[in-house]
């Protein structure tokens, strides 16, 4: 087996080096690749070793970057790649393949000659990182500016009244405020549009949230009713297959309502990477 080269100095760093060569076989390889692709996915993440015990004096690699990212366990038929908040993570490829039933944790379960799709993970990593600052954002938050500051008023059908800006903040006060099941289906939204398409604009304007490209316009909103949220593609009629929603006089908007347990991640990512490719509204 090739001696993978180190990703890092660090005393963990040099742990997880001699743990793979250690293993000497295809664990090892798919250890060493699997570790090449979270560097290219995230340069910042960290490495880390845990858990040592007598029956594993090395520990555990782990890889951390805002709190833990995914985890390497190598066992006699697997490696398995545990990522610390999978279960709210979206994964339209379908990677995750163990530990299903939790409610926080989902792992990829890696065996002889099996392949990982390399895009699909870097993308995966990304996310989780992502999750992971959004997350270590709001706790460092102070609490008495929290406990001073009022919530969000709801408008009609629980449509979060936010006030006109651009940047990422007004777009995650907007989805924090979101109510119930749709909070959620706003963070994974967000997630996706960014690891999607990642120079992507942002702001909050008629209190919706909006994503573009710079000098091109607006190519996507989010607004909340009662029992859905819709997402509202500006360019819609040029999508393919075009959203389901629309009306005579909507032009070439076209939009769809998700209701509560009927996110498509897979189409919506197909329906995001043509939008931004295209001229976007310009109010």
């Amino acid at each position: 087996m090739k001696k993978p080269g180190a990703a890092g100095t660090s005393p963990a760093s040099k742990l997880i080096d001699a743990k793979i060569t250690g293993l000497g076989d295809w664990r090892g390889e798919t250890l060493a690749r699997v570790r090449r692709l979270i560097h290219d996915a995230a340069p910042q993440i960290v490495e880390e070793v845990k858990w040592a015990k007598p029956s594993n004096p090395m520990g555990v690699p782990v890889w951390s970057h805002g709190g833990i990212v995914c985890t390497g366990e190598t066992y006699k038929q697997v490696v398995k790649l545990t990522f610390a908040k999978g279960a709210s993570l979206p994964d339209p490829s379908g990677l995750f393949n163990a530990s299903l039933d939790g409610n926080v944790r989902r792992a990829i379960d890696i065996r002889e000659g099996e392949t990982l799709n390399a895009k699909a993970f870097k993308a995966l990593i990304k996310t989780a990182v992502a999750a992971n600052l959004q997350s270590a954002a709001s706790k460092s938050k102070p609490k008495a500016a929290a406990v001073k500051k009022a919530p969000a008023k709801l408008l009609s059908g629980g449509n979060p009244q936010i006030a006109k800006a651009d940047g990422d903040a007004p777009v995650q006060a907007y989805i924090a405020a979101m109510p119930g099941w749709k909070s959620d289906l706003g963070r994974q939204l967000d997630a996706l549009i960014v690891r999607t398409v990642p120079d992507v604009r942002k702001a909050v304007k008629w209190n919706s949230p909006l994503y573009g490209m710079e000098n091109r316009g607006w190519f996507l909103s989010v607004h909340v009713f009662t029992h859905f949220v819709k997402v509202t593609f500006f360019k819609g009629t040029s999508l393919r297959p075009p959203p389901p929603g629309g009306t005579p006089r909507s032009g070439e908007a076209r939009w769809i309502d998700i209701r509560e347990g009927a996110f498509d991640a897979a189409q919506m990512t197909r329906w995001v990477k043509q939008a931004a490719k295209l001229p976007g509204w310009v109010p």
